[in-house]
């Protein structure tokens, strides 16, 4: 059988990481098993769905790196697919024609909640005949009284629920238009979907979407529903727990595959194993492997797993990603150092890309003041005659490169007398604005030969001016 999947978010909002984890659980099993992966975005909300969200939704796949084969597709293109499906229906007896008005059915669900009642639809409706003119009529599908419907979920088991527990849901509006619970099982259909694989908020819809493709004679797909995702405090992740937006993950210096790698362990187990390349989440992917439970999202992990990405990706990879940071900060790449020399350089101590960014803006460009704690510590009597020597022995050089560099104030340093700190930290203040840096040589070959110069000259000067 060749597996079809689908990723089909509802254009609403931002792409949130629990949607991401759909996504990639959907684009897994379908890289696994040779398939194919859609796209399919679910728009016939028209008051609440926005352009603005669909290019959110296809940015975060992009970045993400979750190529799909077909899409995206829109559902409120195939509106006359749609009603051409619920005039099946209602021919085959299978839907028809509603009039109870809205107050009529409020009325009901309050007296069905008093009476410790299941609200529901009662059916009322059911057995009426053609459309009467003139009167506003929602269209229902006629589901099943008698039997149960069995999922046989690949995450959670068999679950079973009883015809009578489920009422006839509207699949049209009084306007025409198609519902959800319509559209999702035509498509699905249609694009002969064989994996439904989306969040466990969707079982009680899976029932209802199960008789309507029974009744339209469909193969059924299988599903499996993933567990939530919570927040620390365990309640469903929202907005309030942070950074839920994939989007936002890339502003806040999160590689893509650190976000992937996380999400995949987000109710997903290979062993003991943490670090997955994405070509191993494919070749060890299975649905059997999905945990039941609810998973936690836990930043602190997330943010360890990414700096284990940051110092082990190839910096070429890495340097791509840092470029965008770079220019949040109005700094353009070219006009410095190499870039991946820089990632090279600040791997170890940077945990995200926005921390990497902020601490190699004095590569390429200047500070017009010292950290102050820094240059009281480090800028002391005699320390710009000690700058004033460098200096001297900088200008000399002829192979600027680490090395040599590192010789050069090691040699000074012993001829001084005095220890390293005393010579390279006053330095690394000079050229760098604080005192943290990468090891003083690299610090200096980033730099530049004239920018170190020009900055140790500077430096002279200020220090010199505050005597």
């Amino acid at each position: 059988m060749s597996i079809t999947t689908r990723f089909a978010p509802s254009p609403t909002g931002y792409l949130h990481v629990g949607g991401a984890r759909t996504a990639l659980f959907s684009w897994l099993y379908a890289r696994k098993h040779g398939g194919k992966f859609i796209l399919r975005i679910e728009d016939t909300d028209l008051e609440r769905s926005t352009q603005e969200s669909v290019n959110a939704i296809l940015e975060g796949m992009a970045w993400l790196g979750l190529d799909y084969d077909e899409g995206p597709y829109y559902q409120t293109h195939h509106f006359d697919r749609y009603k051409e499906i619920i005039q099946q229906l209602i021919a085959q007896g299978d839907a028809y024609y509603c009039y109870c008005s809205k107050d009529a059915l409020e009325q009901l669900r309050t007296e069905q909640m008093a009476n410790k009642e299941k609200p529901r639809y009662n059916g009322k409706c059911r057995e009426l005949k053609g459309l009467e003119e003139g009167i506003e009529a929602v269209i229902r599908f006629k589901n099943p009284i008698d039997g149960v419907v069995t999922i046989e979920d690949l995450v959670k088991g068999d679950i079973v629920v009883a015809n009578k527990e489920l009422d006839d849901l509207i699949i049209a509006r009084a306007d025409g238009s198609p519902t959800y619970n319509l559209t999702v099982v035509v498509d699905d259909m249609d694009m002969k979907v064989t994996h439904v694989i989306r969040g466990d908020d969707h079982i009680n819809n899976t029932p209802r979407q199960m008789n309507i493709l029974k009744a339209l004679g469909a193969e059924l797909p299988k599903y499996a529903h993933l567990p939530m995702i919570l927040g620390s405090d365990g309640a469903r992740l929202s907005k309030r727990h942070g950074a839920v937006s994939v989007m936002q993950f890339r502003d806040d210096g999160y590689l893509p595959e650190a976000l992937l790698n996380y999400l995949v362990r987000l109710g997903w187990s290979h062993g003991d194993q943490e670090i997955f390349s994405l070509d191993e989440m494919v070749e060890y992917f299975e649905l059997d492997n999905v945990n039941v439970s609810a998973s936690t999202f836990n930043m602190e992990k997330l943010l360890w797993l990414n700096h284990q990405y940051i110092m082990n990706s190839d910096p070429v990879h890495v340097a791509r990603h840092l470029s965008w940071h770079m220019g949040q900060l109005g700094i353009d790449p070219a006009d410095g150092p190499d870039l991946v020399d820089v990632v090279k350089a600040q791997r170890e101590r940077s945990k995200t890309l926005v921390e990497m960014a902020a601490a190699s803006v004095y590569f390429y460009k200047e500070f017009d003041s010292y950290d102050e704690k820094a240059a009281k510590k480090n800028f002391t009597v005699g320390s710009d005659d000690v700058l004033e020597q460098l200096h001297a022995k900088l200008a000399e050089m002829k192979s600027w490169s680490a090395e040599p560099l590192h010789q050069v104030v090691v040699d000074l340093a012993e001829a001084l007398g005095l220890n390293m700190g005393k010579v390279a930290q006053p330095l690394r203040v000079a050229v760098c604005g604080s005192a943290v840096s990468p090891a003083i040589d690299i610090t200096l070959t980033l730099i530049g030969r004239e920018k170190t110069l020009a900055r140790l000259d500077k430096a002279i000067s200020y220090i010199r001016s505050q005597k």
